[in-house]
């Protein structure tokens, strides 16, 4: 089954981020259709995000600011990416600290 799914990891205490609302949303013409939203469990997952029907640029907002508090330096983390294979499953992980953060595809 092909799948959209995420984690969030604080690697500034080495765990997983918890509790991490994500909205996933498709670009469709000069703007975006959100898809779908979920929040990370306490493993900082979120296993099934949505499955893809059709490919293109998609786009993943992580509300970092909830997590981080008031003073995050980065309120939300906006990941965008391309599905070309939609029945291929697309895993897209967040590193995050307060004053940094990264992803990767993941599998």
């Amino acid at each position: 089954m092909a799948l959209i799914s995420t984690h969030a990891l604080d690697t500034s205490v080495g765990r997983p981020a918890a509790g991490v609302a994500v909205r996933l949303e498709l670009a469709a013409g000069d703007g975006w259709i959100e898809v779908a939203r979920a929040v990370t469990d306490d493993d900082g997952r979120v296993r099934s995000l949505a499955e893809p029907t059709e490919g293109g640029t998609y786009r993943l907002t992580f509300d970092t600011g909830a997590y981080l508090g008031p003073d995050a330096f980065y309120p939300e983390v906006v990941v965008v990416f391309a599905i070309a294979d939609a029945a291929a499953h697309h895993h897209v992980p967040l590193l995050l600290s307060p004053f940094g953060y990264t992803t990767y595809r993941g599998s």
